[in-house]
């Protein structure tokens, strides 16, 4: 007699993940969406119990690192969850357990893991990556102009990086540290970069977005800033491998975020049709809405089965899985966006107001089309990956 096997949930590890953490956003982040949201302010606190409540700081870091232990099929479960209520603080999260954590855990020495590991998994540090510059976007590499100049046992950096999540704290104090990309002579290299160097500066705290505000978004800015050779990771010159790594899981992430704007969205446009009454019945009596409904069921059922389906077969230490993820963060950006639109056209002007939430999630789901690769860069990976094709993967 078979076992049923449960892609969304597959063990009991998982599923002890996804309970604890439904609890956790029940009693203590949708509290504080809304306020965190219209006040544009990140709650170090709330970010500080992920660690000490839920441990999931370091969900994909290996046990014998003082990590979860767990796989890419966990890390999406963090990600749907958290983004059902607050897909700002959620992604704040991402920049520090993927970007930042699983980065160092994969790629770095066992000396510089012991060093810059332990104070991240416990969440007196926050993390980040600075990829992105003022004048580099989609072409990150090619467009670089942050420079590392080897001097003795140091190097040099000369430069800035935009669009950082969690750059910032707050108004004016820079986030703990970063893995920073940078061009020396041989190549595009990573530093971890500390709070305090000297030469290393915030440039601006960005505000004013149209979503994800919970999430801080900084500009950085380096002066001269002197790295020790310590702080390298790798090799010089070796680190487009680390990068594109770290942005299949980056990429699975965020359309994780995607599945949890979709089903909050979802719930919330469900629970109205069955409730509001409008020539004297409920609306989901209505052909128009019953359509919002059902396409709306419909889309997030078919990425979810994407998304989870590429979790499992994710290996979290080996490249090679950039089309998947980018067509998994192609098609949940645009889901999000279309359901979470979908909920307030079928709320109407309730939900144009903060109050049924999906007005908010509609501005945040706005930033997976562009953040973290655009639907242009995702189209254009996937077209040439195919090309390489004879045949579509069985």
């Amino acid at each position: 007699m078979s076992t049923q096997f449960d892609l969304f949930t597959p063990t009991e590890e998982h599923r002890f993940l996804r309970d604890t953490l439904r609890r956790f956003v029940q009693d203590h982040v949708e509290p504080q969406a809304i306020e965190h949201d219209r006040l544009e302010k990140f709650n170090l606190a709330l970010y500080r119990r992920l660690a000490d409540e839920v441990g999931i700081l370091g969900v994909t870091v290996p046990e014998e690192m003082g990590g979860g232990g767990m796989d890419a099929t966990a890390a999406v479960i963090c990600h749907e969850e958290l983004s059902t209520s607050d897909p700002g603080f959620c992604l704040a999260y991402l920049a520090h357990a993927i970007l930042y954590v699983n980065n160092v855990a994969v790629n770095a020495s066992e000396s510089q893991r012991d060093r810059f590991l332990p104070r991240a998994l416990s969440g007196e540090w926050i993390g980040g990556m600075g990829m992105s510059e003022p004048g580099a976007g989609t072409d990150a590499v090619g467009a670089m102009s942050t420079t590392a100049t080897p001097e003795g046992d140091d190097f040099l950096l000369n430069g800035s990086k935009m669009w950082i999540t969690n750059g910032c704290i707050n108004d004016t104090e820079l986030g703990d540290v970063f893995l920073i990309y940078a061009k020396a002579p041989e190549g595009v290299s990573t530093f971890v970069v500390e709070k305090g160097m000297e030469g290393f500066a915030l440039g601006q705290r960005i505000k004013g977005k149209t979503g994800m505000r919970a999430s801080p978004t900084a500009e950085l800015v380096f002066t001269n800033c002197r790295v020790p050779r310590a702080n390298l990771i790798g090799e010089v010159g070796d680190s487009v491998t680390h990068m594109m790594r770290n942005l299949e899981l980056e990429r699975l992430t965020l359309a994780a975020m995607g599945l949890g704007i979709a089903r909050r969205s979802l719930e919330v446009m469900n629970a109205y049709a069955r409730e509001r009454i409008a020539f004297g019945q409920p609306i989901n009596r209505f052909g128009q809405i019953q359509t919002h409904i059902a396409q709306s069921y419909a889309e997030y059922m078919a990425a979810r089965s994407y998304v989870y389906n590429v979790a499992r077969n994710l290996n979290l230490n080996q490249p090679g899985n950039r089309m998947d993820t980018d067509g998994v963060k192609l098609i949940c950006a645009t889901t999000a966006k279309n359901v979470a639109d979908r909920a307030m056209q079928v709320l109407g002007g309730y939900g144009y107001v903060s109050e049924y939430h999906v007005e908010r999630l509609w501005r945040d789901a706005k930033l997976l089309e562009i953040g973290g690769g655009t639907l242009e860069a995702h189209q254009k990976n996937i077209a040439r990956d195919l090309s390489r094709l004879e045949h579509l993967p069985s």
